[in-house]
């Protein structure tokens, strides 16, 4: 059983995976969630600091939410952050579109290149075998 203590409330509970906080915090804070997205849509165009004094939710606790691509805003609101990478304005998550395009080929190529040298390694090693079938031993 791994127990901890609740980084909101500080009380000791079973932690099995997530941020460690307790269930009753994560209930208020899934509450307060509810909250700043229903004020969000009924309240078009607001910012942070009007939704965080309405809803009494800190302010990075908003842009934490839309890091996590939990909020999404429309194009007119005064909500946008920042891609992590080139700082266009995005609406939610950490990287804009491009930026997301650019990292995904980056690995694709990278797990292809990986793929075609490893086929290279068990193509040679097998040409290696056909061409020298003894058994080998290591000297000691």
């Amino acid at each position: 059983m791994n127990v901890r203590n609740c980084k909101n409330c500080g009380k000791l509970f079973n932690y099995i995976a997530g941020p460690p906080i307790c269930p009753l915090c994560r209930e208020q804070t899934e509450a307060k969630f509810q909250e700043v997205k229903e004020y969000i849509r009924e309240h078009k165009g607001v910012g942070i600091s009007e939704v965080s004094e309405a809803c009494g939710v800190d302010p990075g606790q908003i842009r934490q939410w839309l890091r996590d691509d939990r909020l999404e805003v429309t194009e007119d609101s005064a909500l946008m952050l920042n891609c992590e990478s080139c700082g266009a304005p995005i609406r939610s998550g950490r990287y804009c579109d491009r930026c997301k395009a650019s990292v995904t080929n980056g690995l694709n190529s990278i797990i292809n290149a990986h793929k075609a040298a490893t086929q290279q390694v068990r193509k040679d090693l097998k040409e290696n075998l056909k061409e020298n079938p003894k058994m080998r031993f290591l000297d000691k």
